[in-house]
């Protein structure tokens, strides 16, 4: 071959800038440089890793950069040539975390993701447009992208279950995934909102109240017989209208409030079917690492010529074939029992809320207009005041 060639004339030819160098030390610097070589071939690995599209997802402090991960390869691990993800910032730190513990204790050498910025991902948090945030997002992009490649280049790393799972996982799950975190996070502010806005209709119920109070004694204090009169069913209108403020902060705690927070606690549910199936996925690729390693011991004993513990190790192969082929069925069965159930939740979701919602603006529209006849019934005592 060319290399061998390339080999043989290092080897052989005396070097012309040396001539002093013996023959035993011009062959040892030819066999260092054929084994420079053969590790250069042996570090390649036919697979491309980009980091691209940085997206804002969220707002305030809540937001979080999320971007898409894209991988083209033949390597036979994967299941499709060319896929894509999206990850946010904290699922690389989580690879590494997950790498670091499973790798680093037996000496191998993790690449380490870029360092937070706590300054720089509030920028972008705030939604400041400047060239500074801009800088932040294209250099982070970058460095996240780099830090894949070492790691899908190492050629212990790239057999990691982890690496496998975070860069090929199935975009409709993850997309969903996203989504159901997105969803969590507007339902817990409305939840919020909601649950002030009760807060104050209550008080302005009460200052009502307050207010119904002080003008029905100033009615009664009052000489003037029209202006009595008109004050005193000021005063009635008044406890009407508190009591409509007392049923509609009502209506928002039972009829909007209470249902957000099933809500909430539904999304729970949700995430925990996804946790569910990467656990089934987690469990495939535990298996199938261990039948590589099982391989790996029967090749071992056929160099070693041991026929006493090949038989042993040939009927391990067979078990951890039947968990492979299982454990794939499982991880299958699972992935489409979470996405009809992903599927019929929002369909579920959406029916519940047209319901709701329905039903409080029914309510509302009820409320104002009970409150336009209580006004409409006083107006006459407010103009008969001479």
């Amino acid at each position: 071959s060319p290399r061998n060639e390339r080999k043989k004339e290092v080897m052989d030819k005396p070097s012309a800038s040396a001539p002093s160098l013996s023959a035993a030390a011009i062959s040892l610097f030819g066999q260092y440089l054929f084994q420079l070589e053969e590790a250069e071939e042996e570090d390649k690995f036919d697979i491309l890793v980009s980091v691209k599209d940085p997206e804002k997802i969220g707002d305030g402090m809540n937001a979080y950069m999320a971007y898409k991960v894209s991988t083209e390869t033949t390597l036979p691990m994967f299941r499709n040539k060319t896929f894509t993800v999206k990850r946010r910032f904290s699922d690389f730190l989580g690879l590494y975390e997950k790498l670091s513990e499973k790798h680093g204790p037996n000496g191998f050498i993790v690449p380490p993701p870029p360092e937070k910025s706590l300054l720089g991902m509030t920028k972008v948090k705030v939604g400041k447009e400047d060239s500074s945030s801009t800088d932040f997002v294209e250099r982070r992009r970058g460095a996240l992208e780099r830090y894949l490649q070492r790691v899908v280049n190492h050629p212990s790393l790239i057999q990691d279950p982890d690496v496998r799972e975070f860069l090929e996982r199935e975009e409709w799950f993850e997309e969903k995934l996203q989504e159901v975190e997105s969803a969590d996070q507007h339902f817990r502010k409305l939840h919020t909102l909601v649950e002030s806005l009760v807060i104050h209709r209550k008080e302005l119920s009460l200052n009502t109240a307050s207010f119904a109070k002080s003008a029905a004694m100033l009615g009664s204090a009052e000489d003037n017989t029209a202006l009595s009169r008109a004050l005193s069913q000021l005063s009635e209108v008044e406890d009407r209208v508190e009591q409509l403020h007392q049923d509609q902060a009502e209506n928002d705690t039972f009829s909007f409030a209470e249902l957000i927070a099933d809500f909430i606690r539904l999304l729970g549910a949700v995430r925990g079917s996804f946790d569910h199936r990467m656990k089934a996925w987690q469990r495939w690729q535990d298996a199938q690492s261990m039948l590589q390693k099982k391989r790996e011991t029967e090749a071992k004993l056929l160099w070693a010529n041991k026929p006493d513990k090949l038989q042993l190790a040939k009927e391990e192969i067979t078990e951890w074939e039947a968990k492979v082929t299982q454990y794939e069925r499982d991880f299958e069965r699972v992935s489409a029992t979470v996405r009809k159930e992903v599927i019929r939740f929002e369909k579920e979701k959406a029916k519940a809320f047209k319901r709701q919602i329905i039903k409080y603006l029914e309510s509302m529209l009820q409320s104002q207009q009970q409150l336009i006849k209580y006004w409409e019934a006083f107006l006459p005592e407010a103009k008969a005041i001479a």
